[in-house]
């Protein structure tokens, strides 16, 4: 069964997201390598929870982005389109992780496979 595996917090000013969330969750937070500003987000390691990543808002970009893993991002999103889902962003590599990515909307929410 297909599971959220990750999570995208975008924020207009991530210095004040990262501060926030380390004050008020204890969450830890490490610049990304790649291409674009991103922070790898721990949340914990103990407790049942994933963990994902902080970056900076896109110009229209909605709320958090939940990342799922499926076997095949081509299946699953004709499953999603039969269904009613609408693709906002096209397949794309993922610079330095190689896997590629589809952002849904369904009932307002935002999906990555």
């Amino acid at each position: 069964m297909p599971r959220v595996t990750h999570f995208d917090i975008p924020a207009d000013d991530p210095e004040r997201a990262q501060k926030f969330y380390k004050e008020v969750f204890n969450w830890k937070f490490k610049k990304w390598d790649g291409p674009m500003d991103y922070w790898m987000t721990t949340t914990g390691s103990k407790e049942p929870g994933i963990n994902g990543g902080l970056s900076k808002r896109i110009p229209g970009q909605m709320g958090i982005v939940n990342t799922i893993d499926v076997s095949s991002i081509d299946k699953f999103s004709k499953k999603i389109i039969e269904k009613g889902g609408q693709l906002i962003v096209p397949k794309m590599p993922i610079p330095k992780i190689g896997g590629l990515l589809n952002v849904w909307i369904l009932n307002l929410t935002c999906l990555e496979l």
